[in-house]
């Protein structure tokens, strides 16, 4: 019974017409169903209310969730079968991330750590697009 833990990331949209409090109830089940199922949480990223790029369930706006987190694979099956029921989302997307993923990601956060951080740069002295010559002929 001793399965390997593999890493997933699953968006969800929630239906954005609630109140927050309904809402954090709906994001805490999506939790509470990983966490139960032998899961860990890495990471939750609330991206918010977002306009749908078209409508779904004659909503056009949605509250988008984002976790990352560790499983067993049996938990992806009870975590979909767990959106599927909640008439309270929308949309969901759960995905496996690949070695190569985890390899790129780790790449980038190094790459990170290492350049230090670029500040703006000044406003450029650009020629106008359109000058007053007109007006001196």
């Amino acid at each position: 019974m001793n399965q390997k833990h593999q890493i997933y990331e699953t968006t969800a949209i929630v239906n954005a017409s609630l109140d927050d409090a309904q809402i954090e109830s709906t994001i805490a089940r999506v939790q509470e169903t990983i966490t139960k199922n032998g899961g860990t949480i890495t990471a939750l990223n609330k991206w918010g209310r977002k306009r749908l790029a078209y409508p779904i369930h004659k909503k056009t706006n949605g509250y988008y969730v984002h976790i990352e987190f560790e499983g067993p694979p049996s938990s992806i099956g009870v975590l979909e079968r767990a959106y599927s029921l909640d008439e309270l989302i929308l949309r969901h997307l759960t995905i496996k991330l690949s070695k190569n993923a985890l390899k790129a990601r780790a790449a980038t956060l190094v790459k990170a750590a290492q350049e230090p951080a670029e500040e703006a740069p000044a406003a450029s002295a650009r020629e106008p697009l359109f000058t007053d010559n007109e007006n001196k002929k």
